[in-house]
């Protein structure tokens, strides 16, 4: 794929959470798969993530979180619509079930158990993002 064709994904940990290594080997795969991956790191604010996702132009957000922190998933998905942009936002981690279908019924487009592959993520992305 040239640059111009390559899917492009802001992979973060949002709020206080400080568990990256998830984020950070789904990164490596991403890229390994033949992505762009904008990868902002631990303690991002939804505000943060949001801009940069609009100044990077990304195709999808990938969001790490183990906290417990959802309502910052909640602020992001806020943020989003109020910015007008409009792109998949995934989730990964330990995120329970009852959890997860309150951030899929704020607009989460897909949430990653730790149990997930690497193939199901990847077929995942690609599903979502057409060129």
């Amino acid at each position: 794929m040239s640059n111009k064709q390559r899917i492009k994904v802001l992979v973060s940990v949002i709020g206080l959470d400080g568990h990256f290594t998830g984020a950070e080997v789904v990164s490596r795969f991403l890229m390994d798969a033949g992505m762009e991956v904008v990868y902002l790191g631990i303690y991002q604010t939804p505000e943060m993530i949001v801009s940069a996702a609009i100044q990077e132009h990304v195709d999808v957000i990938g969001i790490s979180s183990h906290a417990a922190n959802y309502e910052q998933i909640n602020l992001l998905m806020d943020l989003m619509k109020k910015n007008n942009f409009n792109v998949p936002v995934m989730c990964g981690g330990s995120i329970p079930p009852q959890d997860a279908e309150v951030l899929i019924k704020k607009g989460v487009s897909k949430i990653f158990l730790p149990s997930s592959t690497s193939e199901s993520i990847v077929n995942y992305i690609v599903s979502k993002v057409k060129r």
